[in-house]
């Protein structure tokens, strides 16, 4: 794993501004959007807070067919130039008002995403290696989120950001042998020796420090159950979702007891055994995902520690590379700013955007849509969750999806599978048809082809409407045409996942609803 690193020029844009557009961009697509309270105007977007009384503006770097334009600078009230924080207090405000619902964290969390955006920006080292680099690449975060970086958690999150280019070593433990429970093959016994009678339990070290207060992990180490091994190790490469680690040549995935956008990221019972299950499923079918083939974790009595000490192991990615192919996290690739080696403004020329973004579709949507229509796979092929394979010349060869707690399967594809599992784990990884189209539709068309068709028309203004035709010829040419994508066609709105109110009524991902946004593909 190359530990030599470059520099690179981050001063293109300021957290201020960065927080003040995210906050925008969701509550247009959320709030004012829907209750036709947003308009463009002589280059300025002019967004009224009925209910406040209050007019907003910003200018407009560039329109978006989507709506999903492209600010520049401060954002103004109706008394001049609105600090973000001022800005963030005019929407919860308004948010009190249209939602009846109080959020007194909600000013705290933007703030702690914006202290962590202003840090991320700031000039650090990042690692040589093109795709540890394109994950550790996104300063920003998810750009219809309000709070897309704040981490909620004791301990010090820049030892272990991605976005400051950050290396560790994990903690080791030895489980004795009958507190072990686990499932399917593991390389993770090679990361460091055990005595006779124990197994090793890899532990992230941000993750035992907020688990040192448990009573029962404490008995453990003082009566032997467990033993303490101590940091050491080879040096581990946080990702993009900040507890997935690349080691080796393949990963591991922890629990985290850190909230980090709308959820607390820890290995839940269920995803330890529906990740192996899912793999066994995926072995059969052609969808190029990485598989989690087993996971590892204690029981001793305490569900704090069987899911706090749960890590799943991901497959690498060297079997599924040609020679000279090198993986790029895609929401590096469809970044707003071009912040990274990986973005999407380094790998294809000005006057080959179009035949690129061909390609780049075809790649992407068709796989997708098979796993969903012909297997009964439910895919979350958002900007994370996607590997984009590149030639030297930057032009995709192929796409890798990844992460298995978001895969969920059909009934009517895999009722036998289902049935042979415990209640307790079929039922999360089991979604209804419409469940699953919603998800699939979100991921693919609004948080994925819409970011990467907006960063390309960065490049070239003048393409975008030819860029949302080579999206409907794509999608238009999927054998039989289910209802589903008719509808598209035919100017239906997509669901698009509602961040804002997600976090402002304090829901989890899974409790997030959806809001009509209309694609311009008609």
């Amino acid at each position: 794993m190359p530990s030599s690193t470059v520099g690179l020029d981050r001063a293109i844009v300021s957290a201020d501004h960065v927080v003040a557009h995210t906050l925008l961009n969701c509550f247009v697509r959320e709030i004012a959007g829907p209750e036709r309270q947003a308009r463009l105007t002589g280059g300025e977007l002019h967004l009224r807070l009925p209910r406040l009384g209050v007019t907003l503006r910003v200018a407009v770097r560039r329109p978006a067919l989507s709506g999903a334009h492209r600010f520049t600078g401060p954002v103004f009230g109706d008394d001049g130039e609105l600090h973000w924080r001022e800005l963030a207090t005019h929407l919860a405000d308004e948010l009190t008002l249209a939602t009846g619902v109080v959020n007194e964290e909600f000013l705290d969390q933007v703030a702690a995403s914006h202290a962590v955006t202003e840090e991320s920006l700031r000039d650090r080292p990042m690692l040589t290696d093109r795709y540890l680099a394109s994950e550790q690449a996104l300063a920003l975060g998810h750009r219809f989120h309000p709070t897309p970086k704040a981490r909620c958690g004791d301990g010090d999150w820049q030892r272990y950001a991605p976005e400051r280019g950050s290396q560790i070593q994990l903690r080791y433990l030895a489980a004795r042998a009958d507190v072990v429970r686990e499932d399917g093959p593991s390389t993770m016994d090679d990361l460091h020796p055990a005595p006779p009678g124990y197994r090793l339990l890899p532990v992230h070290p941000w993750q035992f420090d907020l688990l040192r207060h448990n009573v029962t992990l404490r008995e453990a180490l003082n009566d032997g159950r467990l033993l303490d091994l101590g940091t050491g190790g080879p040096l581990c490469t946080p990702t993009s979702s900040v507890r997935t680690l690349h080691v080796g040549d393949g990963f591991l995935k922890f629990s985290l007891n850190v909230r980090i956008t709308n959820c607390v990221r820890k290995n839940s019972a269920y995803e330890l055994a529906a990740a192996v299950a899912l793999t066994r499923v995926l072995d059969t079918l052609p969808i190029p995902i990485l598989r989690e083939p087993a996971y590892r974790t204690v029981d001793l009595g305490d569900r704090e520690l069987y899911e706090g000490f749960g890590v799943i192991v991901r497959e690498g990615l060297s079997r599924h590379l040609a020679p000279g192919v090198t993986p790029l996290l895609a929401a590096a690739i469809a970044d707003e700013y071009p912040l990274s080696p990986a973005h999407v403004s380094h790998l294809v020329r000005p006057d080959d955007v179009l035949g690129w973004w061909r390609t780049y579709l075809r790649l992407l949507v068709s796989p997708v849509l098979t796993a969903f229509f012909a297997h009964g796979v439910v895919l979350e092929p958002h900007l994370q969750n996607v590997l984009v394979c590149v030639d030297p010349t930057g032009t995709p060869v192929r796409m890798l999806f990844r992460d298995l707690e978001g895969t969920k399967l059909l009934a009517a594809h895999h009722g036998p599978v289902l049935a042979a599992l415990s209640p307790d784990v079929a039922g999360p990884m089991t979604y209804t048809p419409e469940q699953g189209w919603r998800r699939v539709a979100y991921c693919l068309l609004v948080n994925h082809v819409s970011e990467v068709l907006a960063a390309l028309a960065d490049l070239r203004p003048d393409l975008e409407a030819a860029l949302w035709g080579a999206v409907r010829a794509e999608l238009a040419a999927y054998p039989d045409a289910p209802p589903q994508l008719r509808a598209i066609l035919a100017g239906v709105p997509v669901p698009a996942k509602a961040n804002l109110l997600a976090r402002w009524q304090r829901g989890s991902d899974r409790e997030a609803g959806y809001v009509p946004l209309s694609l311009p593909l008609t």
